[in-house]
């Protein structure tokens, strides 16, 4: 027997089992994006191929192909000059996973908004969010390839504040994401519970995304492995290869121990 479930009362329960898988992808990217980040793996694949870029090195001679292809640029010259095909398959695999699941949350996610819209079964105050989810996550796609392209030419490695913009706006998917599951899949979430004043949510929140986007700065200076005593830098509060006055020009952006004090202080005011 046909039934249309849309027609069911409960139908917000298959949309918010469709976000709860969405927002389980891009919980996975993230965890593939750091292991790839970890691995040095970011820059093995040189090229932004939409559709052809979906088939991994098929032969022996289309793994050449991208290994002259990664070559050509610094970080294989200045740091694995001595780099087997062998290991550079290992990079390749990491980045390549990471994008593949990338084109997965892209599809999983547009394929279904799209025929939840047709049927109209979305409540009209979750349109906007939902289609804002859609632009973020296409505009990621973009930001991924825009920081990849930082370390293809002179550098080493990628823009830090291309990193950092990255990851932030990968924490903000999955948070609009969340957000609307709560919305679709009860009434009596934490969302709408009065005792927690809404504002006092969004600061909270939004203290953590500027710890997040701090912490993508400390990754892409390797600010991580300069001072490695708590709670102290080294035998004081602030580091000392660096002057106070540093902490309100651009070199607090850009001088790894200075973002290491500032990732760790706003730790400490989020504890607070």
């Amino acid at each position: 027997m046909y039934i249309n479930f849309m027609t069911m009362k409960n139908k917000d329960i298959y949309i918010s089992y469709w976000l709860l898988l969405i927002t389980f992808l891009v919980a996975l990217m993230i965890f593939v994006g750091g292991l790839t980040r970890l691995t040095d793996s970011g820059l093995s694949i040189t090229r932004w191929d939409l559709i052809s870029g979906i088939l991994p090195p098929l032969s022996l001679n289309d793994w050449e192909k991208s290994f002259s292809l990664y070559k050509q640029i610094p970080e294989y010259k200045l740091i694995n000059l001595s780099m087997t095909l062998e290991q550079f398959k290992t990079i390749y695999w990491w980045e390549y996973i990471h994008r593949l699941l990338g084109r997965f949350v892209g599809l999983f996610y547009l394929i279904p908004l799209l025929y939840f819209t047709f049927k109209k079964v979305i409540k009209k105050n979750s349109l906007i969010s939902l289609y804002l989810i859609l632009f973020l996550i296409f505009l990621q796609g973009f930001i991924g390839w825009y920081m990849v392209k930082s370390g293809l030419t002179e550098r080493t490695d990628v823009s830090h504040y291309r990193l950092s913009l990255h990851l932030t706006l990968a924490f903000v998917i999955f948070i609009l994401l969340l957000w609307n599951y709560f919305k679709y899949k009860s009434q009596k979430t934490l969302i709408r519970n009065k005792k927690l004043p809404s504002y006092l949510l969004i600061f909270f929140t939004f203290c953590i995304l500027v710890q997040i986007s701090i912490g993508a700065f400390v990754s892409g200076l390797d600010a991580g492995q300069i001072y490695q005593s708590w709670p102290l830098m080294n035998h004081g509060y602030f580091p000392d290869d660096s002057s106070l006055k540093d902490l309100f020009s651009m070199k607090a952006f850009e001088t790894p121990s200075i973002v290491q004090f500032v990732h760790r202080n706003v730790a400490y005011f989020i504890i607070l």
